[in-house]
């Protein structure tokens, strides 16, 4: 018994004895320029400009409206033509790229035009995205220069799109897609989706397009295969009739247009590590996870660039 209790004494004195104090020095809080930006083959570009807030200040909406800047000096040039952006009111935008805001915001339409914001977008017809051209963003703000450049790649169409009835309940189904991906080169890819089928307010079902979870991947693990792989409903259910156990299935007779992406390495990288990020955020035993931006400058953010390929799925077996 006496040995028993000198050995666990001496194994205490040891752990006690090599415990030292650690001091983590975090450094303060340095304010800087956020940049939401993209770029779509076929659209305008936006660009939202607003700086980062300090975690300890106030978060109420009027603390938040100040973060936003109204500025800038922006422009965008896809390597022979060179055009500021101007600020408009979401408003005041055409109503393709007020939808894309309100993609961008994760917000209806009809919320999104209130947001008293105002972005950085142009009319120019020189301007409006053109696939396998780079499009470089600069930005002059109080004394400093920001830069950016993203490229819009050739897409990759799917082979197939199609609708398989759950075995259950025949009234709902997955959609799923065939895809023949490129071999030889890194490829990245975003799935969006909206319905297009009238509503009892004889309106589409959605205005806008909205991503899946984990929308966006890349070739890493299927570089040059062929292969089919299913893609979920990401529609919030508004619809009191449709089965909750079924909220990420589509229903008989769906209409659904598919948009399928391709963008260069540097905005997968972006918006795979900030969903990963905001998906792991609440656990205090996640990974911290930095989130890489292609501006130089000091800025944080993305200057995206996007090749959409579009499809129309009709739910029908």
């Amino acid at each position: 018994m006496f040995k028993n209790l000198l050995a666990f004494l001496l194994v205490s004195l040891m752990l006690f004895s090599c415990s030292k104090e650690v001091k983590i020095d975090i450094p303060g809080y340095q304010e800087q320029l956020v940049v939401d930006g993209k770029i779509e083959t076929g659209s305008f570009p936006i660009v939202l400009l607003s700086k980062s807030a300090n975690i300890y200040q106030p978060t109420d909406l009027g603390s938040y409206l100040q973060t936003f800047v109204q500025n800038a000096f922006v422009t965008v040039s896809n390597g022979v033509d060179t055009i500021q952006l101007e600020l408009f009111a979401i408003s005041e935008l055409p109503i393709e790229s007020q939808y894309q805001m309100a993609e961008m915001l994760d917000l209806e339409p009809e919320d999104v035009v209130l947001l008293p914001i105002f972005v950085y977008s142009t009319t120019n017809e020189l301007m409006r995205g053109v696939v396998n051209k780079s499009y470089t963003l600069t930005i002059l703000e109080s004394g400093k220069t920001y830069q950016a450049t993203t490229f819009l790649p050739p897409v990759t169409p799917l082979e197939s799109l199609y609708w398989l009835p759950d075995n259950a309940n025949p009234n709902y189904g997955k959609s799923w897609g065939r895809l023949a991906d490129p071999a030889s080169q890194v490829d990245a890819y975003k799935w969006e989706v909206k319905r297009i089928n009238i509503s009892s307010d004889n309106q589409p079902k959605d205005l806008i397009f909205k991503r899946v979870r984990n929308a966006y991947f890349n070739d890493k693990f299927f570089n040059g295969l062929t292969f089919d792989f299913e893609a979920e409903n990401p529609m919030r259910r508004k619809d009191s009739t449709h089965l909750v156990d079924y909220k990420r299935f589509y229903r008989l007779g769906d209409s659904v247009v598919v948009k399928f992406s391709k963008m260069d390495l540097n905005t997968y990288n972006f918006f795979d590590k900030k969903f990963a990020q905001m998906s792991s955020a609440s656990s205090p035993f996640s990974t911290p996870i930095n989130v890489p931006t292609n501006l130089s400058g000091g800025a944080l953010g993305i200057w995206a660039g996007y090749s959409p390929w579009y499809d129309t799925l009709y739910c029908q077996p």
